[in-house]
């Protein structure tokens, strides 16, 4: 199953954020800028930052989610954001034992022909695994049959000016509905954790209105954002 859960974060990530932007142009110290941020001067900052543009000092505040049930389709996309850190499960390693775990897109869930096809291949390649490990291949390479919907696990770590570009991409109708479900359950915990910060993120279409690819019925952002 699908989980995504906010491991740690950066402590009051707002007021970090907003003393960096403050301190780049104070004659204070570090300490009397502390000191000076109340609530409303932190919100005032970071939508001026926001704003204005002026992203670098989101990158002060740092985020990390572990992710359970994610596909190797999905691990594969996620990792193309280069601005982050991330720790997989090994295929290599770890011995895949039971049943196996995979993730069906829901195209293929909501289709009855589709999914039997799809379930029947994924059990087929299972067994094909565990008679490569009985014949003593190693899972190393017994794991060449397993297909990319295998389900794995993964720790990944962003700062706040990537999750914001993550969140742009793949909120978005376009992204594949795996990822956009990630990114959406992401999206409800930053909204929770950091309010002030995480209301100017999302898709276009939430922050300015404006739909790039000009989809007029957004499914995903009616359930989860509205």
């Amino acid at each position: 199953m699908l989980n995504v859960k906010l491991l740690q974060c950066t402590p009051e990530p707002e007021k970090k954020i907003a003393m960096a932007a403050r301190l780049c142009y104070s004659e204070l110290t570090v300490n009397e800028l502390e000191n000076k941020l109340d609530k409303k001067t932190i919100e005032r900052l970071i939508e001026i930052v926001i704003s204005r543009g002026h992203h670098a000092v989101l990158e002060h505040a740092i985020f990390s989610f572990g992710i359970d049930g994610v596909s190797r389709v999905c691990t594969h996309q996620l990792v193309r954001h280069r601005i982050a850190s991330f720790a997989q499960q090994s295929q290599r390693y770890v011995k895949i034992k039971g049943e196996l775990e995979y993730y069906t897109p829901v195209v293929i869930k909501n289709n009855k022909k589709a999914l039997e096809i799809y379930d029947e291949i994924s059990k087929a390649t299972k067994t094909a695994y565990d008679s490569l490990i009985a014949l003593g291949i190693d899972k190393e390479d017994a794991r060449y049959v397993l297909p990319s919907s295998t389900a794995s696990n993964i720790i990944m770590t962003m700062n706040v000016r990537e999750l914001f570009h993550f969140l742009e991409l793949r909120m978005c109708q376009r992204a594949q509905d795996e990822i956009r479900i990630i990114a959406y359950k992401m999206y409800k915990i930053l909204k929770e954790v950091s309010p002030l910060i995480f209301k100017y993120a999302g898709p276009t279409c939430k922050v300015s209105g404006i739909c790039k690819d000009e989809v007029k019925d957004c499914v995903f952002y009616k359930k989860y954002v509205k």
